[in-house]
């Protein structure tokens, strides 16, 4: 990959999103086993990250794009890392509760879910006191069937369990470990857990050119802008933090098409925030990537941010930001998401404590590492042919 900061998410007219490797198959994450998602990220021009996604060891691999809005004088040309994050958790709710309607013939006229998730910041980023925190997500499942209130309420129970992206948020992930590179070479961290695992190959040797799409003709709409903004004007992010800075993140879904393809329209809750659509396939077809595939690439995203903010408010001279992500889940009906393993590359003339320190401090300030970190228990609301029919805390 190019290391450039002058490289673009746009510089090739390519779409937000396209299938960069095909696979010999779906990864079992999509039915019931382990498999482990690679995200293999860089830093572009300002807040703009590419990643190349692959779904599992024989799946297809997925080009994915994100961006930040005016509030951090982003170019917001693609979704933040935090609607990644929505649409990836619901899509795959979304996919267990479909299979498992099927294997127990239940018929599903129609699901919709609603998600909205809740972060907060305290602390200085000039400072380094940083510290990004989640709280329980509120989800609404709304289902037209005619199938009776109690078999559709156990559906969505059991549906939630078999979830691993549900997984991720009930159990804390205490076992997050990280890898540091400085110009090629290999660190010891501190202020986080060593990495165990071998080192990993740095985006840039890994590819020799920027990704491009298999198809000339790859579909443009697995990630679109909608062109809906959020009334009012968009206020510049402060590096303080007096109390806390509340971010909502919120995202409508919707299935579409009778073989598991699921959207979302999802934005941040903000005065003069863009609007994005994320495809997923929660099917066989592999016609777009799979919700966990969306969800791990936000946590990239999340921590990339993070790292731009603090090189950028503390003048840090270091460049050629990637990361290597590794994201392990178990699906079944019992699901599990195991510890994440990051890889982070960086380069520059900064001293090498400024770079461990700037490690640690973006894993402290990132949302969704704090989302992983934090168990929390969803609030469930499920309606049943309009009609509220559970309600959970």
């Amino acid at each position: 990959m190019d290391p450039t900061l002058t490289a673009t998410i746009d510089m090739h007219g390519d779409p937000l999103a396209f299938r960069f490797r095909h696979g010999r198959g779906r990864a079992p994450l999509l039915t019931s086993g382990r498999d482990v998602i690679k995200v293999e990220a860089r830093q572009m021009a300002g807040h703009q990250k590419e990643a190349v996604v692959t779904e599992g060891a024989d799946a297809s691999a997925w080009r994915l794009t994100s961006d930040e809005g005016k509030h951090l004088r982003g170019t917001d040309l693609a979704p933040f890392p935090l609607g990644f994050f929505n649409a990836g958790m619901q899509s795959d709710l979304y996919g267990r509760i479909r299979a498992l309607a099927a294997s127990r013939n239940i018929a599903l006229d129609d699901v919709a879910i609603r998600v909205t998730n809740h972060y907060w910041l305290t602390g200085s980023f000039i400072q380094g006191t940083g510290e990004g925190h989640a709280e329980a997500p509120d989800i609404e499942v709304r289902i037209r069937s005619s199938a009776s209130t109690e078999t559709i309420t156990a559906l969505v129970a059991a549906a939630m369990s078999a979830s691993p992206a549900i997984a991720l948020l009930r159990t804390p992930l205490l076992g997050n470990t990280f890898a540091l590179y400085v110009n090629g070479r290999r660190r010891q961290v501190a202020g986080v857990a060593n990495s165990a695992s071998a080192d990993a190959a740095d985006p840039y040797r890994a590819y020799a050119r920027a990704p491009r799409p298999l198809d000339v003709n790859a579909r443009r709409d697995l990630i679109e802008k909608t062109g809906r903004v959020e009334q009012g004007t968009p206020e510049p992010a402060s590096a303080t933090v007096t109390n806390k800075l509340i971010r909502n993140v919120h995202g409508e879904g919707k299935a579409f098409g009778p073989d598991g393809m699921y959207e979302v329209d999802t934005w941040l809750g903000m005065p003069g925030t863009s609007h994005f659509r994320l495809a997923s396939d929660e099917g066989l077809a592999n016609a777009a990537p799979c919700g966990l595939t969306l969800l791990s690439a936000g946590i990239a995203f999340c921590y990339m941010t993070q790292l731009a903010r603090y090189i950028e408010n503390m003048k840090m001279n270091i460049r050629g930001v990637r990361l290597v992500q590794f994201n392990p889940y178990v699906a079944g009906s019992n699901a599990t998401a195991e510890p994440i393993d990051t890889h982070l590359f960086l380069n520059g003339e900064a001293r090498e404590e400024t770079h461990l320190q700037l490690l640690s401090i973006a894993a402290r300030t990132c949302y969704l590492h704090a989302a992983s970190k934090t168990a929390t228990e969803p609030n469930l609301r499920i309606v049943h042919n309009g009609r509220d029919i559970a309600r959970a805390a």
